[in-house]
């Protein structure tokens, strides 16, 4: 149909190509030209969906990698202090708007949360723990989410997004029962939990700051926020690092640049896009990559139960994906 025949309407007839005019419906459908504000589906959105997953999955074999190279403090302020350098240099470069008044207290918090506490909780809780196990006590985080999110947030609770959350939560709870090595004690377990709270916490917080602040703005306040939170680790870093083999400070480097800088950034965007449950959800799959990834570059091999639980994992993110 060309333009001349989408233009119906306004009277309630049409010109055909003679010049007659003839009548039709006031109500008829009208087919409107491309409208680039219209909601449309975005590849983007899921392309950087999937890119966040696998490099935070990453994140937990890399801290792993390190072992005790260095120390949690250390990597910690190591990894805030690459990404907040990274940041700070896309941010001098696209200039966002800087956050003000609640929404500024809201970014401080949500960094003292994610960058800081949950950086560092995750760090010790990976002393205790195997990869795989410390990846599915921090998924539990999604649930806490989507909960609070259906409530306070009026997100509700989507059939797709609960049956998905179901799905992908056995598939957490079988990698934790036997997908990955034994070596976890209660402390590390302990840890874990905390993780998950404080990266629920941050996740929450978050969205309700990227209402009124910029994606990249909040990232990189945020993530300066950590790092500075993470400071008194400074001397630990700088005594440490001179002993320490390359393997482990180019880790620290890629930990900052890419699951921190890189993943979220991206993770930013996403969830300003979309709801705080349905997002978070799609975290769910991390265990499922972590366990993949943790075989191929540590050597701890997945049981048939982690098979099972990263097939499930996967296919509950991917069901909680369904409009």
């Amino acid at each position: 149909m060309n333009l001349k025949k989408r233009s119906l309407v306004l009277n309630g007839a049409s010109r055909d190509r003679g010049g007659v005019t003839t009548p039709t419906t006031p109500l008829a459908r009208v087919d409107l030209p491309y409208d680039p504000a219209r909601p449309r589906p975005d590849w983007t959105i899921a392309a950087a969906t999937a890119t966040v997953l696998v490099l935070w999955a990453s994140a937990f074999v890399a801290i792993r990698w390190v072992g005790d190279d260095l120390s949690p403090g250390a990597l910690a302020f190591a990894r805030q202090l690459v990404a907040t350098v990274v940041l700070v240099g896309v941010a001098m470069w696209r200039r966002p708007p800087l956050p003000r008044g609640r929404s500024l207290v809201l970014v401080v918090v949500y960094g003292l949360l994610w960058f800081g506490g949950y950086t560092l909780v995750l760090n010790i809780a990976e002393r205790h723990l195997d990869a795989g196990t410390a990846a599915m006590l921090v998924n539990i985080a999604p649930l806490i989410v989507a909960g609070v999110a259906g409530v306070l947030f009026k997100e509700g609770f989507p059939k797709p997004l609960i049956i998905g959350i179901g799905i992908a939560f056995v598939g957490v709870v079988l990698i934790a029962a036997g997908g990955v090595g034994a070596h976890s004690d209660p402390l590390g377990i302990a840890l874990g939990l905390l993780a998950a709270v404080l990266y629920a916490s941050g996740v929450l917080v978050q969205k309700v700051a990227l209402r009124s602040t910029d994606a990249l703005s909040a990232t990189w306040v945020g993530c300066a926020v950590g790092a500075i939170a993470l400071m008194p680790f400074l001397p630990a870093l700088a005594g440490e690092v001179t002993h320490a083999p390359g393997t482990a400070v180019a880790a620290a480097v890629y930990l900052g640049v890419f699951p921190s800088a890189v993943a979220f950034l991206l993770w930013a965007r996403v969830l300003q896009r979309g709801t705080a449950g349905a997002t978070a959800s799609a975290t769910l799959a991390v265990p499922a990559i972590v366990v993949l990834l943790a075989w191929l570059l540590l050597g701890e091999l997945p049981t048939l139960l982690g098979i099972v639980g990263g097939v499930l994992c996967l296919a509950g993110v991917a069901w909680s994906r369904r409009r």
